[in-house]
């Protein structure tokens, strides 16, 4: 399996690892019995800490799709190459990177980190793109 596809696959278990630690952060404040039930009651608003897990999955959300099909593009065009492979290295890295920044509310380096992603985003976008 290439490089790239490894990536997409980490990517794949980091979106879950999000997905859980937005639910675990919401379900401690509600509770188990808000979880297991209708959700039909207005709750209050959640922790600043679970706001921000939130807001952290949303931002792998958009751009998790691109990622996939920068990759698998590279992948069926045969396309793969050092720089694809450095590109989904740097988008992973800096997305693992992102989700504590992000959690504990760090300002700016977050941004840049989140700027790292997309640079590596856009490297496989580039060699899949670029003429051969």
């Amino acid at each position: 399996m290439t490089t790239e596809l490894t990536m997409l696959g980490w990517a794949l278990v980091l979106a879950l690892v999000q997905i859980l630690l937005f639910d675990i952060a919401r379900t401690s404040q509600y509770g188990a019995k808000w979880n297991m039930g209708a959700r039909d009651g207005t709750m209050p608003p959640l922790s600043a800490a679970a706001e921000r897990l939130k807001r952290a999955q949303d931002n792998l959300f958009e751009t998790l799709p691109l990622f996939i099909a920068a990759v698998l593009i590279a992948h069926v065009a045969d396309r793969n190459s050092a720089l694809t492979a450095l590109g989904s290295q740097v988008y992973l890295a800096c997305r693992v990177v992102y989700v504590p920044l992000y959690a504990f509310g760090v300002p700016v380096l977050r941004s840049l980190v989140w700027i790292g992603s997309a640079v590596g985003l856009g490297m496989i976008m580039w060699a899949v793109l670029a003429p051969v």
